[in-house]
């Protein structure tokens, strides 16, 4: 039998044995339950990294249903979601470098005094106060002012992966209450 023509199984046969067949499967894709957790790692990573910017966005309950519903992948949940959640620190520090040098623009969206009383702030608490970004509607913006305010990337990087790291190990811990 020649991919299910000899058997008479027409083209339903036919899809599913090419489906099936390891010749038309490259060896690097594994099962299909492996498929399926890389899938999830990609969406739990998008959903982290635009939650990280400032689009309105979360990933802490997707994290907590995918390491509920596969347990032993908890370490791999964790870690792809704290990376895609610190990139996505790392788009709005870069934007906040970049936006520093039109600050004296018309039709720039912050005044200059909320420039100066954001880089007080930031200046009062220092590099320290990135350890609050993961906190809901203040971490993202924090993230930005340090950009604003030069903080060396590798600083950032330290201080704010830490911060939501800690969050999202936080939210496998609760997640495993239940």
């Amino acid at each position: 039998m020649i991919l299910g023509f000899a058997s008479g199984m027409g083209g339903a046969g036919l899809k599913s044995q090419l489906q099936a067949s390891s010749l038309f499967r490259p060896a690097f894709l594994g099962s299909e339950w492996e498929d399926r957790v890389a899938s999830e790692s990609l969406a739990l990573f998008l959903a982290a990294f635009l939650a990280a910017t400032l689009v309105p966005a979360q990933s802490e309950l997707g994290l907590a249903v995918l390491a509920t519903r596969s347990p032993d992948k908890a370490w791999l949940f964790l870690a792809v979601a704290s990376l895609g959640n610190t990139l996505g620190s790392v788009v709005n520090w870069g934007l906040g470098q970049g936006l520093a040098r039109f600050q004296d623009r018309r039709w720039f969206p912050f005044k200059p005094s909320q420039i100066a009383a954001a880089r007080r702030r930031y200046a009062r608490f220092g590099y320290w106060s990135l350890l609050l970004s993961w906190v809901p509607v203040v971490g993202d913006p924090l993230t930005l002012i340090a950009g604003v305010m030069k903080e060396p990337l590798w600083r950032f990087l330290l201080l704010v992966a830490f911060a939501k790291t800690a969050r999202y190990v936080t939210v496998l811990w609760a997640a495993s209450l239940f």
